[in-house]
């Protein structure tokens, strides 16, 4: 009985000692669309180029629409 009373107690001790997680903000300096200047970026789309990243991300949206694909 002790035992079982001990592991217990102990389990909750922990869960009463959880660190908090926080989520630290990153401060972002350019707009998503200056993006990845290497050779794995998408073709058609080039880095710095703000109206071929919306181009690309409506084709990749549309990729994902289900009626698009259905037909």
């Amino acid at each position: 009985m002790r035992l079982i009373l001990g592991l217990a107690l102990t389990f909750i001790l922990c869960a009463c000692s959880e660190n908090p997680q926080v989520l630290s903000a990153k401060k972002v300096t350019e707009p998503a669309y200056m993006g990845a200047h290497n050779p794995y970026v998408e073709k058609g789309w080039t880095p710095g180029d703000k109206v071929s990243w919306e181009a690309q991300l409506k084709a990749r949206a549309q990729g994902q629409n289900e009626y698009s694909r259905v037909e």
